[in-house]
C-alpha cells in the first residue's frame, strides 16, 4: 500500500478513544436537544436546521480528536449507529429510558381551559396553537376537551362531544 493510501487509514489515537468520544458527544447532544424543548424537536424551522448543522460541525473535532482518517470516520459512524440502535432498543423496552429520551406528553388545554404557563414553558406560541386548532376543525378553545403537546412536538386536540346522551342509560 502506498504512503498516501496508508495515511488515509492510519489512526492518530487508539480506536477505543473514538468510541468513547462518540458516546460522550452523543449523550451530551441528546441532553441538549431534550433541554431545547419539544417544539424545537417536533417542528424544524430553517433556523433549527442551521443550528443542527452547526452543532454537528462544532462537535466534530471533539469526536475525531483532529483525526481525519477514513478509519476514524468509520469507527465514529459505526459507534453512533450502534448507540442510536441501543438507545432505541432500550427506549422500546424500559419505560424510564423512554421517558428520559422522549419525555412525556404535556397537557395544554383541559375542558376549554388553556394552561398559558405550560404553553410558555414548552415554547408553544399562540399562533402555533391556533394553527393546531384550525387543523383539528375547532374554532373556539371552549370546544376542546383535551389538547396535548406530544413527545414528537405535535399538538393533539380532542374535541368535546357535541352532545351527550341523556336519560336513564346515559353515563
Amino acid at each position: 500500500m502506498s504512503d498516501g493510501a496508508a495515511s488515509l487509514l492510519q489512526l492518530s489515537l487508539p480506536w477505543y478513544q473514538f468510541v468513547l468520544r462518540a458516546v460522550l458527544v452523543y449523550f451530551v447532544v441528546m441532553v441538549l436537544v431534550r433541554l431545547s424543548g419539544k417544539r424545537a424537536v417536533g417542528q424544524f424551522t430553517p433556523f433549527d436546521l442551521v443550528l443542527l448543522i452547526l452543532i454537528g460541525n462544532a462537535v466534530q473535532n471533539g469526536m475525531n480528536g483532529g483525526d481525519n482518517s477514513l478509519t476514524a470516520a468509520l469507527i465514529l459512524s459505526v459507534s453512533l449507529i450502534a448507540l442510536n440502535y441501543g438507545v432505541a432498543f432500550l427506549s422500546a423496552r424500559v419505560p424510564a429510558v423512554r421517558k428520559f429520551v422522549e419525555g412525556e406528553s404535556v397537557v395544554l388545554v383541559r375542558d376549554g381551559h388553556v394552561f398559558r404557563n405550560v404553553l410558555k414553558r414548552e415554547l408553544v406560541s399562540l399562533a402555533d396553537f391556533d394553527k393546531a386548532m384550525r387543523e383539528a376543525g375547532i374554532s373556539e378553545v371552549d370546544e376542546i376537551q383535551l389538547a396535548e403537546l406530544e413527545t414528537n412536538g405535535h399538538i393533539t386536540i380532542i374535541p368535546r362531544e357535541t352532545h351527550r346522551p341523556e336519560g336513564p342509560g346515559a353515563h
